[in-house]
């Protein structure tokens, strides 16, 4: 193959990928939204990212995620976007200015992805490396939902109810995102 066909079928390549890009719907993905450790004292040490795209069945989810504890994990979608410490009952607590469960249309209990707050997602899995490389699904929402919002990761895992610990046992936060 001569060298001026090699450039030209490149280029032309090259021009075809630029083309299918160009024509992709906006809107539907976004950048990744770095995750950072919490704590009581504030915002630390980036554990990856967490990408979102929309889809015809839901929200899809992906995890690119390390130097987590190994387990299970609640996962939600917080009301505020912010990931900073606030008081409650006269203590700091790890992200509590990112509110509560994503919630606006009153459920009255935590419940699965499928029944519960909107921003209750499935658990989140880290294996034993401490990484978490996986794609979810929330069926019942649009990035146009949640932009603005914080994700975050609970030390504990999630049995989708408030029962015999609220909101799931997820427990303390240990790690969250501004969306």
């Amino acid at each position: 193959m001569s060298s001026f066909f090699k450039i030209s079928l490149l280029c032309s390549l090259s021009s075809l990928l630029l083309w299918g890009c160009s024509s992709m719907p906006a809107g539907t993905a976004q950048p990744g939204t770095s995750i950072h450790s919490v704590t009581a004292e504030g915002i630390g040490a980036s554990l990856g990212k967490v990408y979102f795209q929309d889809s015809s069945r839901g929200l899809v989810i992906t995890t690119d995620l390390h130097q987590l504890p190994p387990g299970d994990h609640g996962f939600h979608i917080h009301e505020q976007g912010s990931c900073a410490p606030a008081e409650k009952d006269g203590k700091m607590q790890a992200a509590l200015a990112a509110g509560g469960h994503f919630n606006p249309t009153q459920v009255a209990h935590h419940g699965t992805p499928m029944t519960g707050h909107l921003g209750d997602l499935p658990v989140l899995h880290v294996n034993t490396q401490g990484e978490a490389k996986t794609v979810l699904l929330a069926p019942r929402l649009k990035l146009a939902d949640i932009q603005g919002r914080a994700i975050m990761i609970h030390a504990d895992g999630d049995n989708y109810s408030d029962l015999p610990k609220p909101l799931g046992g997820g427990g303390t936060r240990i790690a969250c995102g501004v969306i």
